[in-house]
């Protein structure tokens, strides 16, 4: 066994996000066409993800339950506008052994409407809201072109549905969920990412308003990496949910949906990652450290291992019967954050080499100094990683001030173009079909002074638009 060579990042992109996810062992392919096999390490980094969103949920009074895989077509009928905009991708059950059903079913693409019947069943008094529930489960949507994490048709998610007696909490519910996930991408994954408002074309089938996190590629590309939804009354009227509130009145809940996938996964890779392999930010490692001896150094190990497990600093130790150097791409390709080159003639001295993983840089420290080195790289690098990023992804961020200089930063360069819009969908789908960019989202906190850049006239606020995964 060998390992083998990844694509350059620079000369085919796509080519080398297939060779990470592919060499690093994150992903394998079957049978079932459009999906793919997480294997142990891209599963792991999931688990992290889960653990710590999960934790996060939790604190702020969501519980989690399990919803059916099965939706019958008459209710997801029920809301005409969701049901569109999903039906492109619905995959559909038509037997059940060799009897053919009475009512097909869909394989959920998402839950709104289970929940919206369950909601119905258990909502009575103001005195049962808020509901914040959660779900980690699989969904599917049968897309044309899939990619490993980015698209595929059977992905892993969570969903958050809740329900609310007023407006001012399902709102803030919205904005409370989107933070949480902003949160935990720039602080765990050390991805850099804008919020914001989608427009209203490009918002969630049934919801008021969409607020995305999307996040750039390190080649400029935009990647929406979650998304939180106020739905206001919309489901809630379609399915006849009714409380009674505090005056002793019939009322309808407001409700909210949020949620990220695997697609997480895809985005560390395309941000962080390089030539040799998989680079992960030690806070989402499953491994913070991969440990290599070379020579008899059992008894230096063992104490090794200890002072890890007491510092609950989690690590693997290669073992396998190859050369070191074999080993060392082999833990590059993986991602593991830091390296310990345990060697017995070092030891003689009581030294040790270190390796951070993100930059390769190689450095000798006394045995005695181990742990405390390397929680201070784990530190180091996850805010190197982040400030990294954000720094590449800075200077991918544009100004059009007219539409020749629009289409002139689109054709020559990758990245976000920022630009004034009047809030016509004309004006956005002129953009996209001149272009292929897409808006990203609304940007809120900036002074709108001048006009749209497709039409010319009086602007009404300002817009991110880019190329998209």
């Amino acid at each position: 066994m060998e390992v083998k060579e990844i694509t350059n990042r620079d000369d085919d992109f796509a080519k080398w996000y297939t060779d990470v996810c592919m060499k690093a062992d994150l992903v394998d392919y079957s049978s079932v066409k459009g999906s793919m096999i997480i294997r142990p390490l891209g599963y792991a980094i999931w688990e992290e993800m889960v653990h710590i969103l999960d934790q996060k949920f939790k604190e702020t009074g969501h519980e989690n339950v399990q919803m059916p895989m099965f939706i019958p077509e008459s209710l997801l009928n029920q809301e005409k506008e969701h049901v569109e905009g999903f039906a492109p991708e619905v995959a559909w059950v038509t037997y059940g052994g060799k009897e053919k059903l009475e009512e097909r079913m869909c394989v959920r693409p998402t839950s709104e409407v289970l929940f919206c019947e369950h909601f119905k069943k258990i909502i009575h008094s103001y005195r049962d809201l808020p509901l914040l529930y959660n779900q980690w489960c699989t969904i599917v949507r049968w897309e044309k072109t899939t990619r490993p994490f980015l698209r595929s048709r059977e992905i892993l998610w969570q969903e958050g549905h809740t329900m609310h007696a007023t407006e001012a909490e399902a709102r803030q519910e919205t904005l409370q969920m989107l933070e949480i996930y902003k949160n935990f991408q720039e602080e765990y994954l050390a991805m850099p990412v804008i919020t914001g408002k989608k427009t209203n074309k490009e918002k969630f089938a049934g919801a008021e308003e969409t607020y995305t996190i999307e996040a750039m590629m390190y080649d400029g590309y935009a990647l929406q990496n979650g998304t939180s939804h106020y739905f206001g009354q919309h489901f809630a009227k379609a399915f006849g949910i009714e409380f009674v509130n505090k005056d002793n009145e019939l009322a309808t809940p407001y409700q909210t949906s949020w949620g990220v996938t695997t697609r997480m996964i895809g985005g560390l890779i395309m941000t962080h990652s390089d030539n040799n392999g998989l680079v992960l930010p030690p806070k989402i490692a499953p491994w913070k450290v991969i440990i290599i001896p070379i020579g008899d150094v059992d008894e230096t190990l063992k104490a090794l291992e200890n002072q890890l497990k007491e510092n609950n600093i989690t690590y693997k130790v290669d073992n396998a019967n190859k050369t070191p150097g074999f080993k060392f791409a082999e833990a590059e390709v993986k991602g593991y954050p830091i390296r310990v080159e345990l060697g017995a003639r070092d030891l003689k001295e009581n030294k040790v080499t270190l390796v951070r993983r993100d930059t390769l840089t190689k450095m000798t420290i006394d045995f005695k100094n181990i742990i405390p080195t390397i929680q201070n790289l784990m530190v180091e690098m996850q805010n190197d990683m982040y400030n990294r990023a954000l720094e590449r992804r800075n200077s991918m961020i544009y100004e059009a001030h007219d539409y020749a200089e629009f289409c002139n930063i689109a054709q020559t360069k990758s990245g976000f173009i920022k630009v004034n819009w009047c809030g016509d969908e004309a004006c956005e789908n002129k953009i996209k079909a001149d272009t292929t960019l897409k808006s990203r989202c609304l940007i809120a906190d900036e002074e709108v002074d001048g006009n749209c850049v497709v039409c010319g006239q009086k602007a009404l606020t300002k817009v991110y638009f880019g190329r998209q995964y």
